[in-house]
């Protein structure tokens, strides 16, 4: 194996940042489970995306200690999903801990799952109008573009918040983007912004960012139902942006995809995120990597909730085939 130097500098304070030496020991197998179709001839179809499960649609059980993060790879696997697509706070203080991580990749190489990506909360906002504030962010996201490629994910995503300006919140996150997507370049890591609140679910503001991001591995991961900019105290929304506009919006420079559900109806269709139309729009950009089940629904149990998704996207995807 190969030890990898990244080096990178910031624009202003030529302050060289550097991570050094990290090894990617992972080639999951890909089990093909719930996409798979049989046309009338016989001749074997598949939708035009792959199915992966987003842990947060588990975090209950995973806070409550029903489940630990090293049995994500086996439940997923047991629910018949393909790829695994991890929430950094469930193995917050693993970052680097080679041994832990070695043992995660053991349990998806074991059970056929590709892991896919990692979402990062809680390293700081990468839209601060305070430089340095902006450059401990970047920092701080350095050990899990680390973290990513030894467990031989394709991105990491990142929340592009701290915002107040719009347009001075544009020209920030450009440049944290770019310094963080720079120095993941090598190490094969996508930096990826979903829209996850305040400026980031408003789709337009999204793509102003995006039309002048110049690195191939930065993008974004549309989320069907984040598009809520601002919330009140008790988490009800105040200002919403219409997601189709804003999924029209994020899906050209999409790298992975987020299928949001909360609700569904007696014949299994979200109650209010018509997919059938998103999913046309994922297909109609070209898209055709892993769509992650993220189900945050109350009225069932998060199983329940996570495989009506799933099924609501085989459902969809026969038909878009």
């Amino acid at each position: 194996m190969k030890r990898r130097d990244f080096i990178i500098k910031t624009s202003k304070s030529g302050i060289v940042l550097s991570a050094l030496g990290w090894y990617a020991c992972k080639d999951s197998k890909e089990k093909k489970v719930v996409a798979d179709e049989v046309s009338d001839t016989g001749v074997a179809t598949e939708p035009f995306f792959k199915i992966s499960l987003a842990q947060w649609s588990l975090h209950r059980a995973l806070q409550k200690g029903e489940m630990k993060n090293l049995d994500f790879a086996s439940k997923a696997s047991a629910m018949g999903f393909e790829g695994v697509e991890y929430v950094n706070s469930f193995f917050k203080d693993k970052a680097k801990d080679m041994a832990y991580l070695k043992e995660m990749n053991a349990r998806a190489n074991a059970e056929g799952q590709q892991n896919v990506l990692i979402m990062i909360d809680g390293e700081g906002s990468l839209a601060d109008a305070d430089a340095s504030k902006r450059l401990k962010a970047i920092e701080n996201h350095f050990k899990w573009v680390e973290a990513g490629h030894f467990l031989g994910c394709h991105a990491i995503r990142v929340n592009l918040a701290g915002g107040i300006n719009y347009e001075d919140a544009i020209k920030s996150g450009v440049d944290s983007l770019t310094k963080l997507s720079e120095f993941a370049k090598g190490s094969n890591i996508n930096v990826l912004v979903e829209n996850h609140g305040g400026f980031s679910s408003n789709g337009e503001w999204m793509h102003k960012v995006f039309s002048q991001i110049e690195n191939e591995n930065c993008g974004t991961l549309p989320d069907f139902g984040n598009f809520c900019i601002e919330k009140d105290k008790d988490r009800n929304c105040l200002e919403a942006y219409d997601r189709y506009k804003g999924m029209k919006e994020l899906l050209p420079f999409a790298k992975a995809v987020s299928a949001k559900s909360y609700a569904f109806d007696a014949d299994g269709n979200e109650t209010t995120i018509d997919y059938e139309r998103v999913m046309q729009m994922v297909k109609d950009s070209g898209y055709k990597g892993f769509v992650g089940v993220e189900f945050e629904g109350r009225t069932i149990s998060e199983e329940e909730g996570i495989k009506a998704t799933r099924d609501l996207l085989i459902k969809v995807g026969k038909e878009l085939t």
